[in-house]
């Protein structure tokens, strides 16, 4: 049997919830000032059509952050160099990470709104799993690198949305210093000292 498709309405209203929560978490002070009922009256839909739509408010905050970060996903998945999986693996791994930061710079309320939802480690959520495993995949493509799989959780602490607010609001860092920072530090991780005999 076919699977159905969505009703053309149902599609509208769920475009409308994503495009209303974003630019409310956006406008928002802090995460936790944007309710339900806010988003619902945002979309001009009823509170019921967002609770079947997304379940609860930490659903639509995955939801929604899964569709923002939905093109990059793509590009890592089958897009070309720099990001996607022909690229040489340490050329990759400086790409990955900058699109991460890059990512989070432009939907920081959204990547601290899903940071702070609370109910699960940050580690169980399925977009971390993605990365890490993106990640690891490419520096255990490093000839010799050690420890690859802890190698990528300390990499992907480093792009941590509340570390990257933090370096953004307390210590003033321009976009471009982020980046190059990163990138510096990334680079000193990956240039593995030759074995001793």
């Amino acid at each position: 049997m076919p699977e159905r498709k969505p009703r053309a309405d149902a599609v509208r209203n769920r475009e409308a919830v994503l495009v209303a929560a974003d630019r409310l978490f956006a406008d928002r002070d802090r995460p936790e000032q944007v309710t339900m009922a806010d988003i619902a009256a945002a979309a001009g839909v009823g509170k019921a059509t967002l609770f079947r739509g997304f379940t609860d408010r930490t659903g639509l905050i995955r939801a929604l952050y899964a569709a923002r970060l939905e093109p990059v996903r793509r590009a890592v998945t089958d897009g070309p160099h720099p990001l996607g999986p022909d690229t040489p693996p340490r050329e990759r791994v400086l790409a990955l990470l900058d699109a991460l930061l890059c990512f989070k710079l432009d939907h920081r309320h959204l990547s601290l709104a899903l940071e702070a939802t609370g109910n699960d480690s940050p580690y169980d959520a399925e977009h971390y799993d993605w990365w890490h495993d993106t990640l690891r995949h490419a520096l255990e493509r490093l000839p010799g690198f050690p420890n690859a799989d802890f190698a990528a959780h300390a990499l992907l602490a480093a792009v941590r949305a509340d570390l990257v607010g933090h370096l953004v609001d307390r210590e003033h860092a321009s976009r471009e210093q982020l980046r190059a920072d990163l990138a510096a530090f990334t680079t000193t991780l990956l240039t593995v000292p030759p074995a001793t005999a």
